[in-house]
Order: C-alpha cells, then structure tokens, then sequence
C-alpha cells in the first residue's frame, strides 16, 4: 500500500476535465501548491499544501465516490513524495475562458459533505449577510448538491467568495466550494424549497418538480414514477431538499459500529423509507455497507432522512454509492422477497409517514393481550422509556413508546422491529408525534 503523500494521483481524467474541475475536488481540504496533468495518460498529480490535507482528502473520498463532469475519476496516495517539476508547468492555473478566472455576480456553490438538509433559505442566510442576494437555485448533480446564487452586484459575490470559499455552513460538514459562474442572469420560475426569487415573492410554488440548472437549457427534471406519486399523495410536494430525480438506487453507508451491525439491523432502519433489494457488508472495511432500494427516489428519501443519524454511539454516513447495482453473492443478504418490505403495500401512506429518527416509536402488529408491562420489558434494554401508551385502531392493538433521545429510539427499532412478542411478530416505525 502507498504511503501517505502531499502529491495526489487522479486517474481517469477525461479530455473534457479541466484544471478547474479538479481544484474544485481538492480545495475543500487544503490549497494545492502544484499541478501536473498528464493528457495522454488521462491522468494527474496535485500535490497539496501538506499530508493532512491529502490524507483529510483521501479519507473524503474512500467514502465517496468523486465525479467531474459525469465521469468518476480515482484518487490514490503517488509514490511521489513532492513534485520537482518546473514551477511554470506544475503552479496550478485555469484556462483564459474558465468560468472561475472572470469575476461574476453569480456564484456556482457545491456542497461537500452534506449531513443536513440544505435549502434555499439555509443558502441565503450563509451568503445574505455579505451582500443582496437575488435569487438561489439548487440542484442535484455528480458532484453532489449545488447551487447558483445570484448578487445584485458583482462586488458583493467577489466578496462573499472571499470570506466563504472552504467554510463549513455546519461543525465539520456541509463545506462551502464556490466558482465564479458564467451566467449572466438566473431563470427562477417557482418560490419553493429548491429555487428561490427573492425580488419576487408572487411567483408561485409550482409543486412536485425540481429546478434544473441553468447550464444548458431551462427544462425540467421529470420525477421518477414513485416520487410523483408521493408527491401526489401529499399534496404536490416532495420532503424539503429531495428533488424526486434520482436514479441512483444503491447507497455506501459508513461509520458504523461493526460488532453490533449487521445486514439485518440495516434493513430493519433503511426499510422505513422503501423496500430492500439487497445489503452487503463490505469485509475488507467492517464499518461500511451497500444497500440497494427499490427505487431511485426512496434511496434519496434514505439519504436525506438518514445521513448524520446516531446508531451505537456512531454518526453514521449515508451516501449514493458508485456501484448501480448490488449483485448477488455469498456475502450478500438478499430482501427483495421479504415479507418485511414496507412499500410493497399502502406504498403512498408510507411515503408521507417518512421521518428521521425521532423519539417516538409506533409498534403494530400487538398481540390482543398485550400490557404495558410487557412493551417496557421488550423494549427498555435500548433506552430509558418516558411512556408508553396503547390503543386500539382499525380493530388492531398497536402502541406509541416514547423514549428520552433519539438514538435510544433508533437502537430500539433496528433491534426489535419484526421480533416476537406473545407469538406476535411486531413491527416498529418511527412516529412524527412529539408526546403521548
């Protein structure tokens, strides 16, 4: 295994790659004193300001797979140490038509490591402060979350680009990389949780569908099938920050607690928010696991609802994986036949009962004789319970158990969701009640 280095080889570098585009993967972890690009081999070499900085890059991307322009590239440690090529070949430069090299009004912003929600309104409270800000656009692309967001003067945005370029908008995540864009005015149609005119507050919030960015054309993203239809059950609206465009249907989830995760545990969380195709552990890193969905929208709903959840004393990560598929294999847990795939029935009442974790649990499928006594037992080995209450709907027992925190809650249900209680195989769900 290469020793860690300051000099970072990119490979895969396509043509269509340019110098900027690979600055905007790097600088979020430090400056990059020298630059190589190795045209004929479709490769690169960055040598960063320190080995912290590579390393806090390389630990970035072991999680997360990194894509310029569509196209994944792969990050290694070089056997380089230190680039001893002639400072004008290696000083890292743009070219004279780049985007970033001419001052705009407009910024482009990608949001690296985004563990919470990013809307509009989070946008304009972080950039309103350094100037009048017209109007925001988010999106979802390969490089992750990103917005376009337009000043009243170009003053302003060469300003807030000063003070803002690599700050975190949260403690140790969501940090801020931000480009000059080469757009001259934003195109913002609809006042809703992705795209924003704050010079027009008539415009109205046109439901279900997501702004595209206006890089080539102004036509909407359309929603995959699922998205529409939840959208259509709530109303015309999707959660706050999901675009309902996805196609991304496999997840890397990471930092989890080995001795006490396992395939089972997963499905029992991730099948809150759609149907499990399949879940592998990853044996060569014991902290990381693929789960694939059943669809492009409910992985989105899995990573906007989940990413940054305690489990076992562990922030656990939750992004969109390289790999479309899962396939099968003696390592693998396969789901898509099992009964406890909440989505395969009342598809729509589940999409609109999605939640993050919360303190709240509602347990279903109770025996008749069920007592509280007997919920408390069950359940008090993953927390201190507050209180619990049962009731009868539909002719069915099911409860409302309120624990103190919500990771005691989470470490209830990806414990004893489906478990047996009196005979009884019971299932647990996350409840957006606040008390009992």
């Amino acid at each position: 295994m290469t020793e860690p280095s300051k000099v970072l080889h990119v490979r895969n570098v396509g043509q269509e790659i340019t110098e900027s585009d690979l600055l905007g993967l790097v600088q979020p972890f430090g400056s990059v004193s020298k630059m190589v690009l190795l045209r004929t081999k479709n490769q690169a070499l960055l040598q960063m300001q320190d080995v912290n900085a590579a390393i806090s890059a390389m630990q970035y991307y072991t999680s997360v797979q990194p894509s310029v322009r569509g196209r994944n590239v792969y990050i290694q440690f070089s056997s380089h140490q230190e680039l001893t090529t002639s400072d004008q070949a290696t000083q890292p430069r743009r070219p004279a038509g780049d985007q970033d090299q001419q001052p705009n009004r407009i910024l482009l912003v990608t949001i690296h490591h985004p563990l919470y929600p990013i809307t509009v309104d989070v946008l304009h409270q972080v950039f309103n402060p350094h100037g009048h800000v017209e109007k925001i656009v988010t999106f979802q692309k390969s490089a992750g979350l990103q917005a376009l967001i337009q000043y009243n003067n170009q003053q302003s945005a060469v300003y807030a680009k000063s003070l803002l370029q690599g700050r975190n908008i949260y403690d140790g995540c969501c940090t801020l990389d931000i480009q000059f864009s080469n757009l001259q005015e934003l195109q913002v149609n609809f006042n809703n949780e992705r795209t924003r005119d704050y010079t027009n507050s008539s415009l109205p919030n046109e439901p279900g569908r997501s702004q595209n960015p206006p890089g080539g054309n102004n036509m909407m993203v359309p929603m995959t099938p699922s998205a529409a239809a939840a959208a259509a059950a709530s109303g015309g609206t999707l959660p706050p920050g999901v675009t309902g465009t996805n196609e991304r249907c496999t997840l890397l989830v990471s930092n989890l607690a080995p001795e006490k995760v396992d395939a089972d545990k997963l499905f029992n969380l991730f099948s809150n928010y759609g149907n499990i195709i399949r879940i592998k552990m990853l044996h060569n890193k014991p902290d990381h696991a693929l789960i694939q969905m059943g669809d492009g929208y409910q992985a989105e709903l899995a990573v906007y609802y989940l990413r940054g959840t305690m489990l076992f004393e562990k922030r656990m990560e939750v992004n969109f994986s390289k790999h479309s598929q899962i396939n099968p294999s003696q390592d693998t847990h396969d789901y898509s036949s099992s009964n406890l795939n909440r989505f395969n029935r009342n598809a729509l009442k589940n999409y609109k009962y999605c939640c993050s974790p919360t303190k709240m649990i509602h347990v279903s499928s109770l025996p008749t004789d069920i007592t509280e006594v007997d919920l408390m037992n069950h359940l008090s080995p993953h927390g201190n319970i507050l209180n619990v209450k049962i009731f009868e709907a539909n002719g069915k027992k099911q409860a409302l158990v309120h624990f103190d925190n919500e990771e005691q809650a989470t470490e209830a249900l990806v414990c004893k969701h489906a478990t047996v209680v009196k005979k009884s195989t019971v299932r647990l769900a996350f409840s957006k009640l606040s008390n009992i």
